[in-house]
């Protein structure tokens, strides 16, 4: 016995008799027609085509296709009441052509059926027949013998190469490996005492065999309703292959007429074609030219990646996720030229940009980290930080490392800092007092989640106005986490560890050093003051003094004038009411005394006016600052302060920027 497993090309004689015998043909009930091609064929199709040639291609190499072609009319099978299924037969030619030698898929199936919508029905395995809900079920109504090349274990097929008879689904209920036997020809028998279907193959030009390729017993009767469409469906999955039939013939109650081969149309062309001896005069021309190619190319690359070398260390594997590539930060920075340079802070230049692929605006700080010395636990610390989600924090997306550089990635605000809006107008619109009063409210709620409400307590230790961002809504967003910590890994030996910029600083780390919640309180207290009273900490008031501008509004608050403190530039818009309350919130929490400030929950309930500030008056805090000047060394911590200039993070950033 012989067999195909692709590029299959056989004469399928099929040949169904539900009558009580082969010779019991009525001559009433004599439709049958034939095609030798399909040129000029008048055939309802859905997805199938017929080409120029004459040939029926129900697929055409797309994957994931299906194709059906039916005989536009339909033909009645049960000619009484309770009759049974009229004998009929069929034979067809057909191709399945695939672009590997052993491979293809999935298959085809010559169908009896009450409709030729198969709209529901699924491509590969399915073959154009069915869906996952409906497989199987009674209420198909079809008969259908397939010819299929992929084994799909769910519906008990025997192999990748076989012939079935199939009622109502996928599952055979009787099949057999696909081939023909070489000296026999391909016959089809009923008998009405068992309801037998024989099914048999042979190749092109083979005469008809004895000897069947399989027998099936079923009554289709109960399957075939009275009136039905006769077709082939087929269907593709994800390998390139054709389904086409070259000739079809069918009659009803007799042997279906005979195929005229001399007619049938050519099939088309699978796999390339001949070579042309040209090309053994080109391709080696052509193969000396690609190895050169290949080898600029190589060097292009070898160039490409020592500009965009980055440092990689086994422990990085965990941040992975967080880790930019540098050269997407090339890209994105043109280059880092000073066109995208949006300003040089205490800890490095920060440039704008956009990445190429997400195009998400971004801000990205460039630092130098010469030390490798804590370099592994900074960079933990940074992608700690970048889990911290507020609204009202600007999110640190992640880093980069190369050489001796270290970049951080921040999402980009496009309005820039606080301070530009209160010290430097030109050319910028005056915060309003709400602006203010939103900004204000929703940096507090951004340091209530800092220190209580994430997993860890978080320190800035460097809150001030210009390292508060807004963004295209002008909300206020706090920045610049985790720069401060560079400090302690690759610290200039000649500066002291406390870290922040001068005025904010809690008068206790002049003697502790140490950063806690509270300091971190005071610094938004003097925040406060600043974007209520439109002035910085520490104002020149000439060449030789300075002038705290916590003393300052003590002073005009003792006058009787905590009014007159407002920024002028609001020209007395403003909710006095709002504006006193965080006059004397930000002199509570820049209290020289750190167990006298609120925590910044306490903050967040003065400011939302749950719980009423506590009573104090002007002279009590003056005369607490002039114990603190004169018992804890204020006067020497201030000039101390004052000659460290290298601590500070004052900002040069202009326009947008990140943390």
């Amino acid at each position: 016995m012989s067999s195909s497993k692709s590029n299959m090309f056989v004469l399928l004689q099929l040949l169904l008799y539900l009558s009580l015998s082969l010779t019991a043909f009525s001559a009433s009930d004599d439709t049958q027609f034939a095609y030798s091609g399909f040129s000029g064929a008048n055939l309802t199709m859905d997805g199938a085509t017929i080409t120029s040639g004459g040939l029926l291609e129900l697929t055409n190499g797309t994957v994931q296709q299906k194709g059906h072609a039916f005989y536009p009319v339909p033909l009645r099978f049960v000619r009484s009441p309770n009759g049974s299924v009229i004998s009929f037969s069929t034979s067809f030619l057909f191709a399945i052509l695939s672009v590997y030698t052993d491979l293809s898929a999935h298959g085809m199936a010559f169908i009896i059926a009450p409709s030729m919508n198969f709209s529901t029905a699924l491509p590969g395995q399915f073959l154009g027949l069915t869906n996952i809900q409906n497989n199987g079920n009674e209420s198909n109504h079809f008969f259908a013998v397939e010819l299929d090349t992929i084994q799909n274990k769910e519906f008990g097929d025997l192999n990748a190469n076989h012939a079935g008879a199939n009622i109502n689904g996928l599952r055979s209920d009787q099949s057999y490996y696909a081939g023909y036997y070489n000296k026999d020809g391909v016959w089809v028998d009923y008998d009405s005492n068992d309801a037998q279907i024989t099914v048999a193959m042979a190749p092109l030009k083979v005469t008809r065999p004895m000897r069947p390729l399989f027998t099936a017993r079923y009554n289709l009767t109960s399957v075939i309703t009275d009136v039905a469409y006769v077709g082939f469906s087929s269907a593709t999955g994800t390998i390139n292959v054709q389904h086409c039939v070259l000739g079809w013939s069918f009659a009803m109650n007799g042997p279906a007429p005979a195929i005229n081969l001399s007619k049938l149309p050519k099939l088309p062309r699978i796999g390339p074609k001949p070579r042309s001896k040209v090309l053994d005069i080109v391709l080696p021309v052509a193969t000396a030219g690609f190895v050169l190619t290949v080898g600029i190319i190589g060097l292009v690359l070898i160039r490409r990646h020592m500009r965009y070398a980055e440092l990689h260390e086994d422990w990085e594997v965990e941040f992975g996720p967080h880790r930019f590539s540098y050269k997407d930060l090339y890209h994105a920075m043109e280059g880092f030229k000073n066109k995208n340079l949006l300003g040089v802070g205490g800890f490095g230049r920060v440039y704008k940009g956009v990445l190429p692929i997400s195009k998400l605006e971004i801000a990205v700080k460039r630092v130098s980290h010469e030390s490798r010395q804590g370099i592994k636990e900074f960079v933990a610390e940074i992608v700690s930080i970048g889990r911290l989600q507020h609204h009202n924090l600007v999110q640190l997306l992640g880093y980069c490392r190369r050489r001796g550089e270290l970049f951080l990635v921040y999402e980009y605000m496009p309005n820039g800092s606080v301070d530009k809006y209160i010290h430097d107008t030109n050319g910028k619109t005056i915060l309003t007092w709400a602006q203010r009063w939103h900004i204000i409210k929703g940096i507090a709620s951004c340091l209530v989640y800092l220190h209580e409400e994430w997993e860890k307590v978080v320190i800035h230790r460097d809150i001030k106005a210009s390292n508060v961002l807004l963004d295209v809504d002008m909300k206020g967003r706090l920045g610049d986490f985790g720069l401060a910590r560079l400090y302690d890994h690759d610290v200039d030996p000649q500066t002291t560890h406390v870290v922040g910029t001068i005025g904010y600083l809690a008068p206790e780390l002049g003697h502790t050093s140490k950063a806690t919640t509270l300091t971190d309180v005071f610094a938004f207290g003097i925040f406060i003051l600043e974007v209520t009273c439109g002035q910085r900490p520490i104002n020149q008031s000439s060449l030789d003094s300075q002038t705290m501008l916590v003393d300052w509004v003590l002073e005009q608050w003792n006058n009787g004038s905590l009014v007159s403190t407002v920024d002028r530039r609001l020209e007395g818009n403003c909710n006095v009411s709002e504006a006193c309350l965080a006059i004397k919130l930000g002199l509570l929490c820049s209290h020289p005394f750190a167990n006298a400030r609120p925590s910044m929950r306490q903050v967040m309930h003065y400011l939302d006016g749950s719980i009423p500030l506590p009573e104090m008056t002007p002279t009590d805090l003056s005369l607490h600052m002039m114990t603190i000047m004169q018992n804890e060394g204020f006067d020497e911590y201030i000039m101390t302060s004052s000659s460290m200039a290298s601590i500070g993070t004052a900002s040069a950033i202009s326009g947008g920027r990140a943390g």
